[in-house]
């Protein structure tokens, strides 16, 4: 339960008492002063439990990390195994139950790639994201081969719907041009993960709108750089993102996060720590697109291209009851909490903890030995 949904049912309980008989009043007093209590209880138990193993609803990790196959890609057929990222992927078995790490040689690799389900524990490995590059030009308005337009899900360069991915020193890049101010369709997303456990550490994201599908499950992002404009970070993942790099490229307003949590019951959210927030335009951290959306800002330094009110809430203002955005020990010009909206968090201590630490996407149990 979000803070802003806890003061909902506070005001909620003191309206229904305040028009008790002055006859009981010291009754009333008493049952208002157990139920806030009750209330106040349960919202920070949440918060306990949130970095807890008990609060998830995933089932345990059981990563595999000891490798079965490595396969070499390289432009040169001499010096590879394959020429394509593609033909690599093609070569694992459909359903893959071991470890494969597919190394990438230097070069840009135009490919869109999608990942079945089945093909777990799968690696690739760039020479090194500068130099190795993933990139395609799709957009959501674009017609596939049915005729129809792709949607922003089908728009992916590169597309993860199995666990237990892992990507390191690498671009993926969507290079269709950055779209007018409220143009439609345009959409272009760099990568998808859509499956559970997958982690990316030191890989960059470029794009403009819709950079970074962060559609469903637990994943972890380390030491990346991510680049947009509007809605760059998006979806319904539970995610941390450390150590990075987050760079808006626009010319007029811009949103970093689009988080898509619908329910109180949903285990997701996402996490930036030790962050790094630039560029050009003017930001919010971030939009309602879910009603109960969640993101958080730990020890992030955010330049001046940040809002001063910093969140919006999609058009809808009864998401202001339920979202759950905030900060915490940020620096920068553009961290400055005093013209923030009112539904929008200075975190303590407390309310900060099971958002900054691996426990949040339970990570001591599938990124070991990462």
């Amino acid at each position: 339960m979000g803070l802003n949904l806890f003061m909902l049912l506070l005001f909620l309980l003191l309206f229904r008492c305040g028009n008790c008989s002055s006859n009981s009043n010291s009754h009333s007093y008493s049952l208002r002063m157990n139920e806030l209590k009750a209330t106040e209880e349960a919202y920070f138990n949440w918060v306990h439990n949130v970095g807890s193993r008990n609060h998830s609803l995933f089932e345990e990790a059981k990563n595999k990390f000891t490798v079965c196959k490595r396969i070499k890609v390289h432009k040169n057929p001499k010096f590879g195994d394959y020429t394509t990222v593609q033909k690599a992927i093609d070569s694992i078995p459909i359903v893959n139950n071991c470890r494969v790490v597919i190394s990438v040689s230097a070069g840009i690799y135009r490919e869109k790639i999608e990942i079945p389900a089945t093909m777990a524990y799968v690696s690739i490995e760039g020479a090194d994201a500068r130099k190795t590059i993933i990139q395609w030009d799709d957009t959501a308005d674009r017609k596939g081969k049915n005729g129809l337009p792709l949607g922003t899900y089908a728009s992916a360069t590169f597309a993860v719907n199995a666990p237990y991915f892992i990507a390191k020193n690498i671009t993926f890049k969507n290079k269709a041009p950055a779209p007018p101010s409220g143009a439609l369709g345009k959409q272009a997303v760099a990568l998808r993960i859509s499956a559970d456990t997958a982690a990316f550490i030191g890989c960059k994201f470029i794009g403009a709108q819709d950079t970074l599908y962060d559609h469903k499950g637990r994943h972890y992002f380390k030491n990346c750089y991510i680049q947009g404009s509007v809605d760059f970070i998006f979806g319904d993942g539970l995610s941390l993102y450390e150590n990075c790099h987050l760079h808006a490229k626009t010319k007029s307003y811009g949103a970093l996060t689009a988080q898509k949590r619908e329910s109180m019951l949903e285990e997701t959210g996402f996490s930036f720590l030790n962050c790094k927030v630039t560029g050009s335009g003017a930001l919010f951290l971030g939009r309602a697109w879910g009603t109960f959306s969640r993101v958080v800002f730990a020890y992030t330094y955010m330049d001046k291209i940040i809002t001063p009110r910093g969140w919006y809430n999609w058009g809808d203002k009864n998401r202001e009851m339920t979202v759950f955005y905030g900060q915490f020990k940020c620096s920068g010009p553009g961290a400055e909490f005093g013209g923030r909206v009112s539904w929008a968090r200075e975190l303590t201590q407390q309310e900060a903890q099971p958002f900054i630490s691996l426990s949040f996407i339970d990570g001591h149990e599938w990124l070991i030995n990462l």
